[in-house]
């Protein structure tokens, strides 16, 4: 049986039409009776969709491939089942473990110069794809620092992207090396981001978990850039000072901070790995100033 209306084939006694809503005429009813109209066809917007759109429940479906996030938050794994033929990009060293006909290559993104963009903003020059050859396949994705695994379903979306928390995404995701402004440069910190266009999963890791702040038009707000993750692009930002002048912010102990402007959503995450490696640094040994190449241990006595 099928809805006169819309044609979608239904079930046998089926009241309604699961596909528009048309009323289906009740058993014994005269023939020509007049019915219920079917509902207009649902309007859609062809503007972008606003928001960070993390799944909840940490798995879903995108094209030719399904994902999980297992072991979360401190120890994220990203596990992804692949059908034949079907890829996903990851950054380079992100995977964990794959099954023996995933088919890894990789490749200079963007070519040369966009190469030389992500090695002079600290990431690999290279960028990994993986495809299930000859039957479906399973690839896992973890990132090096302690932390959570944000998915994120992204709809026709721009976002910018801390270089370091991107680890994977839909082989049909655009990403591009940006600029991040002379302040970051001399401050050693958030030389360059990424920029995300397009639809599809994009996975984002974290030290540590991950806040979302939703700000209103207009709305300024202040992130540490050592905490930040991603943030939309519909969110204008500009990189200064954490204090007025040089020495108020060298004793506050920031650096460069970010200032956004609402409308739109920051992720920033809950712990700064560069504060951890700073606390760590005065417990690793130093080499020997004078001379040979060992540590210079001093054992008492």
């Amino acid at each position: 049986m099928n809805c006169p209306s819309c044609g979608a084939e239904l079930e046998e006694n089926a009241k309604f039409c699961g596909g528009c809503g048309y009323r289906m005429e009740p058993a014994g009813m005269p023939a020509g009776a007049a019915q219920p109209q079917p509902p207009p066809p649902r309007a859609y917007s062809s503007a972008p969709p606003h928001g960070i759109n993390i799944d909840t429940d940490a798995r879903g479906q995108g094209r030719g491939y399904s994902y999980e996030i297992l072991h979360q938050p401190a120890f994220s794994l990203a596990l992804i089942q692949l059908q034949a033929e079907q890829s996903i990009m990851a950054e380079a060293g992100a995977m964990v473990s794959m099954s023996a006909n995933v088919e890894l290559q990789s490749q200079m993104k963007g070519g040369l110069f966009g190469a030389l963009k992500r090695a002079a903003g600290g990431e690999s020059a290279f960028v990994s794809t993986f495809t299930a050859r000859g039957g479906p396949g399973e690839v896992t994705f973890a990132p090096s620092a302690p932390g959570d695994i944000a998915a994120i379903e992204m709809n026709n979306q721009l976002f910018f992207v801390q270089s370091s928390s991107y680890l994977a995404g839909d082989a049909s995701l655009v990403v591009d090396t940006k600029w991040g402004g002379a302040k970051s440069f001399f401050a050693g910190e958030g030389l360059f981001v990424l920029q995300v266009t397009g639809s599809g999963l994009l996975l984002l890791s974290s030290y540590g978990a991950i806040h979302r702040k939703r700000l209103q038009p207009g709305e300024r707000y202040v992130v540490d850039t050592g905490h930040l993750v991603a943030w939309e692009g519909t969110t204008q930002y500009t990189l200064r000072k954490a204090a007025a002048g040089f020495f108020r912010s060298m004793v506050s102990g920031e650096g460069i901070v970010a200032e956004f402007t609402g409308p739109g959503e920051i992720l920033i995450q809950t712990r700064n790995l560069q504060a951890l490696a700073a606390i760590l640094k005065p417990f690793f040994p130093t080499q020997s100033g004078s001379g040979g190449g060992g540590f210079n241990l001093n054992l008492g006595g």
